[in-house]
């Protein structure tokens, strides 16, 4: 290979291991104890899962769930529906929750969709981790989420680089005062998704 080919490949390695020690233990044990109900799939990016309501008027809410996961993502294995994700935590005090914990709470249950929080070891017991689950469910049926209500409140995906997109409104040319969607990372991507 020439000098010139080594300074021209670009600066990325492969990680030696995907999942963390504590990570791939709660695999192995997610994947025992959900046989074969639903699959496991390890670290979901958040805006994969949820989308953001009127993105027009929510926009700083984008910044919550950009570039952020969560740890495991059980879903049904007919369609991949979500059903519960799963988040690894290390408690500062039994008393005491992290503000970045407490926000991955506030959203699953908003969403109605259960969370349930593991404390990060090097081994876990099914049975702990079925009643952690349970915990989950039950909190969740408690929060009495905001579920879609059939009315046209979200916004499509970029086609182009697959950010939200934001309505518009065109303001010259013969398509003046026509709304549209523009996707979020304009100027840099150009995606339109135009309504009839």
């Amino acid at each position: 290979m020439s000098a010139k080919s080594v300074k021209d490949r670009l600066p990325f390695r492969l990680r030696k291991q995907f999942l963390s020690f504590p990570e791939l233990s709660l695999f192995y044990a997610l994947q025992e104890m959900a046989e074969e109900r639903y699959v496991v799939c390890p670290k979901v990016a958040l805006n994969d899962i949820f989308y953001i309501q009127r993105p027009n008027e929510n926009v700083h809410f984008y910044n919550k769930i950009f570039r952020k996961h969560v740890d495991f993502l059980l879903c049904e294995p007919e369609g991949m529906k979500p059903a519960f994700g799963v988040e690894l935590i290390k408690l500062i005090t039994k008393e005491e929750t992290r503000p970045a914990d407490q926000y991955m709470e506030d959203l699953f249950l908003s969403a109605g969709l259960p969370l349930v929080h593991v404390r990060s070891s090097e081994k876990y017991k099914l049975t702990d981790l079925v009643h952690l689950f349970q915990l989950a469910i039950q909190k969740s049926k408690e929060a009495q989420p905001l579920l879609e209500d059939g009315s046209s409140d979200s916004a499509p995906l970029c086609p182009q680089c697959g950010l939200v997109m934001v309505l518009r409104i065109h303001r010259g040319g013969p398509m003046a005062g026509k709304r549209y969607y523009g996707c979020m990372n304009a100027p840099a991507c150009n995606g339109v998704v135009a309504i009839d």
